[in-house]
C-alpha cells in the first residue's frame, strides 16, 4: 500500500508541475491581460493543488493532511475571486483586448477608460 501511495504522490506532483508549466507558458505567450489572467488562475490553481496533494500523499501524516487540505481549500476559495478582481481592474483600466470589439454589456455597469493604462502612463517630452 505504501508503494502505491508513493506512486500516486509522484503522479500528482508530476501532474501539478505540468499544469504549473502550462500556466507559466500561458502568462508568457498570451496576448492580452484577460487571457494571461485566465491561464494563471485556472492552470495555476490546479497545478498548486496537485503538488500539495502529492506532498500530502507522500508524507502520510494527519497534521500534513490537515494543513494540505486546508491549503487546497484556501486556493480554491481565493484564486477565483482574485482572478475576477484582476479581470475587472484590467477592464476598467482600458486594457487592450484584441477579441473585445466593443465594451459589451459590462460597460453599461462600470466605467471603462478610453485609452489603455500604458498609453496614459507615457509622458511626452
Amino acid at each position: 500500500m505504501t508503494t502505491l501511495l508513493l506512486l500516486l504522490a509522484l503522479a500528482a506532483k508530476f501532474l501539478g508541475v505540468v499544469f504549473l508549466f502550462a500556466a507559466a507558458l500561458g502568462v508568457l505567450r498570451f496576448a492580452d491581460p484577460f487571457q494571461r489572467m485566465h491561464a494563471a488562475t485556472k492552470a495555476g490553481t490546479l497545478g498548486a493543488g496537485f503538488v500539495i496533494l502529492g506532498v500530502v500523499l507522500e508524507l502520510q501524516r494527519t497534521d500534513a493532511t490537515l494543513v494540505g487540505l486546508c491549503a487546497i481549500l484556501f486556493l480554491l476559495l481565493t484564486i477565483p475571486i482574485s482572478g475576477h478582481l484582476l479581470g475587472r481592474a484590467a477592464f476598467v483600466s482600458g486594457a487592450l483586448a484584441p477579441g473585445l470589439d466593443d465594451d459589451g454589456a459590462l460597460a453599461a455597469e462600470i466605467g471603462r477608460a478610453k485609452k489603455p493604462l500604458e498609453q496614459r502612463a507615457r509622458r511626452k517630452p
